[in-house]
């Protein structure tokens, strides 16, 4: 929270919740309490200087005890900042307060993220909303005070809703891969809204539904954006899971448009994406073969195996500087010999990878797998180990009770599983 602070000009803290407790509060013996044990007056003082009584002033004596009941961590990162600002550097802890990795200077911000030591300055006169709750109210119990505060701290917790990931991907700002997607696929001819056919995009779900006719979701396609882009832009990633990253210059985000407008005008050459100019329906190629009515069962029309390509290409585009045209003939090739279908079969090569036959249905912790089988197929891993290592994880894949499955749909031992041929 320190650094998201420091590196974003136009940072927002939401109010602070806190609690006023003055001393007599965790006194039963204190006069402010009846005989019955309820409390003669507020544990807040309040003086009026409207006559509506809502402007006003808190009275409070340096014994009040202030506790934040919403609002701690950010707290935690202001003081994280007040420290920068008093030492020059911040050293980051676990949570069982253990050093963890590099502190954190004023120096390696001015070097990373041009921010000059006036600017962190300024910080330290911004103000932040506080909002305050009395710990006891005139006429309650100490049950009754502590029964309130509580479910006040419940209700705060329970009732903030997070953004879902499709949410996030249309409304983020700063994500790089989020800003690109978006501006690519509303207008690109494969994803974007035309008369006479159903949308092709599902703006919120994370998943599709076999019989859904949209071709995907858009956090599958920011996902598909980000896996691809990584590797020629890996600064466009938050430097540590949690933080808020950095916008991309204008410069970043044309380049990231373009290299993506060429990834989506390919991928609309293949010949499973131009059945759909055919007036073909995605429920008919996504579906398995053993659902009502049958379908396909086509990688390409599910969103686990749609990034997986999108992943595999990245690496050989970026990674290993294969031309992107070369690379789509060969997939033309193997998609219009039906690569990329039939997958809950067994001489599938997405058998047991993107398909669970015990379960009968996607298997979307296989996605990785799917992108280093992809990347192998289209001549990317040539190291011996590498290869090894590929040829165990898919034996292990596809094996089920002891027996393998091979490329040719028969059952052998995990050993004799092999790899398929390179395209």
């Amino acid at each position: 929270l320190t650094q998201y602070l420091t590196n974003h000009k136009d940072h927002k803290f939401p109010a602070v919740l806190v609690v006023l407790s003055p001393p007599w509060v965790d006194n039963p013996q204190a006069s402010e309490w009846d005989k019955h044990g309820r409390a003669t007056q507020s544990a807040i003082e309040f003086l009026p200087l409207d006559s509506q009584g809502k402007l006003g002033l808190l009275q409070m004596s340096e014994d009040v005890s202030i506790f934040a009941l919403d609002g701690q961590h950010r707290l935690m990162g202001i003081q994280g900042l007040m420290q920068l600002l008093r030492t020059g550097r911040l050293q980051p802890y676990s949570k069982q307060k253990k050093p963890v990795g590099d502190a954190i200077t004023v120096k390696e911000m001015t070097q990373k993220f041009g921010i000059t030591p006036q600017q962190l300055h300024q910080l330290s006169q911004e103000t932040i909303g506080v909002e305050f709750i009395p710990a006891v109210v005139k006429g309650e119990t100490r049950a009754q005070a502590r029964q309130r505060v509580r479910s006040i701290f419940v209700h705060v917790n329970l009732m903030a809703v997070k953004l879902s990931k499709g949410q996030l991907a249309l409304l983020d700002e700063d994500d790089g891969f989020s800003i690109v997607t978006r501006q690519v696929v509303v207008s690109h001819p494969l994803f974007a809204d035309k008369p006479g056919r159903h949308p092709r995009i599902n703006w919120d779900s994370a998943t599709v539904a076999s019989k859904s006719t949209v071709l995907t979701t858009l956090q599958a396609l920011t996902d598909m954006g980000q896996r691809y882009l990584t590797p020629k832009f890996p600064h466009w990633k938050a430097a540590k899971p949690g933080l808020v990253p950095r916008r991309p210059t204008p410069q970043d985000i044309e380049t990231g448009i373009q290299e993506l407008q060429q990834l989506f005008d390919s991928l609309a050459t293949l010949p499973s994406y131009q059945r759909l100019e055919e007036s073909w329906e995605t429920p008919d190629l996504r579906r398995f073969s053993f659902e009502k009515p049958p379908g396909e069962g086509n990688i390409l029309f599910r969103p686990v195996g749609q990034v997986a390509v999108a992943a595999a290409l990245g690496i050989l585009v970026f990674y290993q500087q294969q031309p992107l045209t070369e690379i789509f003939q060969k997939l033309q090739s193997f998609d219009g010999s039906g690569g990329f279908s039939g997958m809950e079969y067994p001489d599938s090569l997405w058998y047991g990878i993107l398909y669970d036959p015990n379960k009968r249905r996607v298997r979307v912790a296989g996605k990785d797998l799917a992108a280093k089988l992809l990347i192998y197929l289209l001549g990317g891993m040539q190291q011996p180990m590498e290869c090894a290592e590929l040829r165990k994880a898919l034996a292990d894949a596809r094996t089920f009770e002891n027996k393998a499955v091979s490329f040719d749909g028969k059952f052998v031992k995990p050993k004799e599983v092999g790899l398929p041929e390179i395209l």
